[in-house]
């Protein structure tokens, strides 16, 4: 037979397939995206009794329409607009650079002032009150607007991806979890793998030592692999670039969502030591004359008009030159360290960049590269800090103390921050930081939009006003997605950005995000179709003695004309800022800005701030073994309090070693412990003073009770107390404590039940895994008064 007498049966199922493909991509079509999950078909029903002679309904699937893109957002942490070599900055970034010589540089682009309302913001399209998210999630309170909770109502832009047909994935620091919400019982649903990624790598709180971090695998604790020179950000892109690769290796039709948010550059500052040695003595001209040199970069780039003015340097931070010669050479150290930790990040992203181009992906990938989630952290003071929980302890580092530690800055052995003026120069050309969200140099930052598919223009700026809260909905234009009215049986508050697509091909396009409040906790402003009204209530460093709101003094800006707010205009035009302050407060109701608290370190404790504390009004805690990974607001609050351990242990006949229970680590923090086979103690205050005591024999073989009795001298936070050790019962040794660390111990170390993980909090038992104890805890019990 010819085979153009008949069709044949390949034609067949080749025209089969076709229909079946068309009908597949019709019902794509047709489905109802704006309630998620889609609803599944209603499903027939058969008289036929034998299978062979009936036909089986099409297979129901959701698949992500037709030319929807990868998607990538890369979110560096604590970099202002004046720090990347992409936007005038001294500090070399030549990924971001290369993305947006073929792409698109924003100049006009905000965030919140501050690391999880900028996070909550940019995945869910809304303002971070409306996310209950006005600050970080340590600090909420019980008003709406700062519960630390994000609703329902406020779906994340990975699980509309996911449930739109994109695999998604999360690698990095998340911080978007309510600070009592984080212990093994859960409620998980704020945790990566609930808010919508199928994949989550990374730590969960707002920092991490990058060379011991606390990493979960979605919502496990996991150990660091082993590798040579291990660091976090290496470590976070090789499971980025191991997930992308797997999942177009198995469904090279699905697209994915990758959002890749770093610990860098927030503090601590650890990179390794060639990386901060590459810019040596580049800093050695001081924070003055860096932002002048960063300006004058910035003009010749085009990124800021050719008429803008330097903001003045905060009065707090001291001229350069004023400075003696030992400072200004611990400070220099301090920006090689912070520029080298930039660079390094830079080169990772490059990575993860090489492997899309890799597997022919990176042109049909949206790539938005984000410089920041707030401006320069000022939060290492005025001198910088050996150790950052100083700050949040109300301890003064000095410089005498760190200049020693210059050889050793940014390496394991130092958890540290640098001196605000480098803030400031960083935040070129504005006055404040980090905090600040009335200005700019607390909320602008630099960010590359790169996808060779959907962006015609190479090496293009963009200059309308744009928000964080406008990523969410650009991402969903971009992919021909509805914003959904209801997610999970829950129906949606509104997004409140505005996609940035129209301005994708359009330079010239008039702007459409109209209106944007700003506040963080006290600082607050609003912008108005070019009109930007601020006040300044307090610097990033002020913490007390603060002055009343109603007090607080108002400046107006037309940053039309006026980049770097430097002529303010509320003299001049009195009736337009009343206006403006009018539209602040009609704003700030409509978002539940209001009402507004100025509390900083104060509302790290629960209790003043009245959220929930974990452990409520509870005295005692009972521990076994293998319990770990307890984060400090989901364990016992021991602090500026007596507490009594008490440990039930079998001890072997050649003895025992090890941790039986420690919270915190090398940087501050406490431990029972056994060494050498007899207990003992240490209370080390953030790592500048260890308070040691052991008992002179070594514990009996076979079941023996051990304990802790520390007694809190009282009298006001961070005192002293005696620590006595116990040993079935009868006292074997005491010593002093002479202070305590009165608010926080850690970020990220944590409480642990037979080892001390990450760094130790006592020398000489190792570190990691060698602090196991090699006995048996049949008990431990903690209780505090």
């Amino acid at each position: 037979m010819n085979i153009t007498d008949k069709p044949s049966i390949f034609a067949i199922a080749l025209a089969g397939a076709l229909t079946l493909t068309n009908s597949a991509a019709s019902t794509q079509e047709q489905i109802d995206r704006t309630i998620l999950p889609v609803a599944e078909p209603v499903r027939p029903t058969y008289t036929e009794l034998d299978a062979r002679n009936a036909k089986p309904p099409q297979r129901f699937e959701v698949k992500a329409p037709k030319g929807a893109p990868n998607v990538v957002i890369v979110l560096i942490d604590d970099i202002g607009f004046g720090g990347p070599s992409t936007f005038g900055g001294l500090i070399r970034t030549p990924t971001m650079d290369e993305l947006a010589q073929s792409g698109l540089r924003l100049n006009n682009f905000h965030t919140t002032a501050l690391c999880s309302p900028t996070r909550v913001a940019l995945k869910s399209g809304r303002n971070h009150h409306t996310a209950n998210a006005g600050s970080i999630m340590e600090t909420a309170t019980a008003f709406p607007g700062n519960t630390g909770q994000i609703p329902n109502s406020v779906a994340p832009l990975a699980e509309i991806l996911r449930l739109n047909g994109y695999s998604t994935g999360a690698f990095g620091k998340w911080h978007e979890t309510a600070a009592w919400e984080t212990s093994v019982s859960g409620p998980f649903d704020r945790w990566p793998t609930r808010q919508g990624f199928d994949k989550f790598y990374g730590f969960i709180g707002g920092e991490t030592d990058q060379w011991f971090p606390l990493i979960y695998d979605g919502v496990i604790k996991v150990d660091p692999p082993k590798m040579k020179d291990y660091h976090f950000s290496v470590d976070m892109t090789n499971q980025a670039i191991n997930w992308v690769k797997a999942q177009q290796s198995m469904t090279p039709e699905k697209p994915f969502f990758v959002y890749y948010a770093t610990g860098a550059v927030h503090a601590p500052h650890h990179v390794p030591k060639e990386w901060a040695d590459k810019y040596k003595g580049q800093f050695d001209k001081g924070w003055d004359q860096s932002r002048n040199d960063i300006l004058e970069r910035q003009k010749k780039l085009g990124v800021v008009p050719a008429n803008t003015q330097l903001g003045e340097r905060p009065k707090d931070i001291q001229a350069w030159d004023s400075l003696p010669a030992e400072h200004r050479r611990l400070f220099a150290r301090q920006a090689e360290v912070f520029a080298g930790f930039l660079e390094h990040t830079d080169n990772e992203i490059g990575r993860l960049k090489k492997a899309l181009e890799d597997i022919g992906v990176l042109n049909d990938t949206l790539f938005i590269y984000i410089g920041g989630d707030n401006g320069t952290s000022a939060e290492g003071g005025f001198v910088g800090m050996y150790n950052e929980m100083t700050y949040f302890n109300g301890v003064a580092e000095k410089v005498e103390d760190l200049v020693p530690l210059i050889d050793k800055w940014g390496g394991p052995e130092t958890f540290p921050h640098m001196a605000a003026g480098w803030a400031v120069a960083f935040d070129t050309p504005f006055t404040w930081t980090k905090q600040v969200a009335s200005d700019f140099g607390g909320t602008r930052n630099g960010v590359v939009i790169n996808w060779p598919n959907g962006i015609r223009e190479k090496g293009g700026r963009r200059t309308q006003f744009s928000h964080v809260i406008d990523i969410a909905p650009t991402i969903l234009e971009a992919a021909g997605l509805p914003q959904p009215k209801s997610v999970n049986g829950i129906v949606q508050t509104p997004m409140e950005g505005t996609s940035l697509l129209y301005t994708f091909n359009e330079a010239a396009a008039a702007e459409r995000h109209k209106t944007q409040y700003f506040e963080m906790f006290g600082n607050r402003a609003i912008y108005s179709d070019g009109w930007f009204a601020r006040t300044i209530h307090r610097a990033p460093w002020q913490i007390s003695n603060l002055p009343p709101l109603t007090s607080d003094v108002w400046d107006l800006y037309d940053v039309r004309k006026d980049f770097s707010l430097t002529r303010n205009l509320a003299a001049e035009q009195p009736a337009k800022l009343k206006e403006m302050q009018a539209l602040f407060m009609k704003e700030a109701e409509k978002y539940h800005v209001l009402p507004i608290d100025d509390r900083t370190i104060e509302r790290t404790n629960a209790k003043l701030a009245g959220r929930p504390d974990f452990m409520g009004t509870r005295s005692s805690l009972t521990l076994y073994e293998g319990m770990q990974g307890m984060l400090e607001n989901s364990f016992m609050n021991v602090k500026n309090r007596s507490k009594k351990i008490t440990a039930e242990l079998d001890i072997p006949a050649n003895g025992a070693n090890g941790a039986i229970l420690s919270q915190g680590g090398r940087f501050g923090g406490w431990s029972l412990y056994v060494k050498e086979g007899k207990l003992a103690y240490t209370y080390n205050f953030l790592g500048l003073a260890r308070y040691s005591v052991a008992s002179p024999q070594a514990l009996p073989a076979g079941p023996v009770t051990v304990g802790l009795d520390f007694a809190y001298d009282g009298g006001g936070l961070g005192k002293g107390g005696k620590a006595t050790l116990h040993v079935k019962g009868k006292p074997v040794a005491e010593g002093r404590v002479e202070k305590t660390q009165p608010n926080i111990f850690s970020a990220d170390e944590t409480a642990d039940v037979g080892i001390d993980n990450q760094t130790p909090v006592a020398q000489g038992i190792g570190i990691g895994p060698e602090t196991r104890f090699t006995g048996k805890i049949n008990k431990i019990t903690l209780e505090v008064r």
